[in-house]
């Protein structure tokens, strides 16, 4: 499976006054952007060491957007290099300031970020609950898109533990949502999946 890139919180990043964004006049800024682009590049030891050194600049300035914005990226590091334990610990100090913040939509990807941490570890009821819990979000928000997409995700865990069953409901799921808005020939391509899971169990 494609991951998607992951996802940085720069929504709760305070902006840079002036100057060109890849070349800020603040050192601890110009070492988060050196670890966002060494993790682009897959080159994680130098990364961990930026990120280190903009988280360690955040908190000696109190800056709870930024230090939530480095634990997020040293979790997606720990996460790369499969330190699971730690990856959770980066990511639950950006969720603290991020609830402190009121920052939903940051607590949403973080949530996703969770999900894959759990998920990788092969720890599938951890994995289903958090889904099961951002699908009640997704419904009650009135998301349609967001609500397929984790149940796209849910299928595929389901697949991973072995409940071929659970994963064929999920895509049913799916199919009833886009049977809402008459996307039909999709509609049918999920029904079909299912019935192919349900053929084979």
């Amino acid at each position: 499976m494609t991951q998607k890139p992951v996802q940085s919180l720069n929504s709760i990043t305070k902006m840079q006054e002036g100057g060109a964004p890849d070349a800020p006049a603040d050192p601890i800024q110009a070492d988060f952007n050196k670890g966002k682009g060494y993790l682009e590049r897959n080159e994680l030891s130098l990364a961990a060491a930026a990120f280190h050194n903009a988280l360690i600049g955040y908190q000696e300035k109190g800056d709870d957007p930024g230090i939530a914005n480095a634990s997020n990226q040293m979790g997606h590091v720990c996460l790369a290099r499969k330190e699971y334990d730690q990856a959770l610990e980066h990511y639950g100090q950006a969720w603290k300031i991020c609830e402190r913040l009121g920052d939903q939509m940051s607590l949403l990807a973080l949530s996703h970020q969770y999900l894959q941490v759990f998920r990788e570890q092969g720890n599938f009821q951890k994995a289903i609950s958090l889904s099961l819990d951002l699908l009640d979000k997704y419904f009650a928000n009135n998301d349609p898109r967001g609500a397929v997409d984790i149940l796209e995700k849910m299928a595929e865990i389901y697949l991973e533990a072995g409940k071929k069953e659970k994963a064929a409901d999920a895509y049913r799921t799916i199919a009833s949502i886009h049977d809402n808005f008459t996307h039909k020939n999709i509609a049918k391509s999920f029904r079909e999946k299912a019935e192919e899971l349900e053929q084979g169990i």
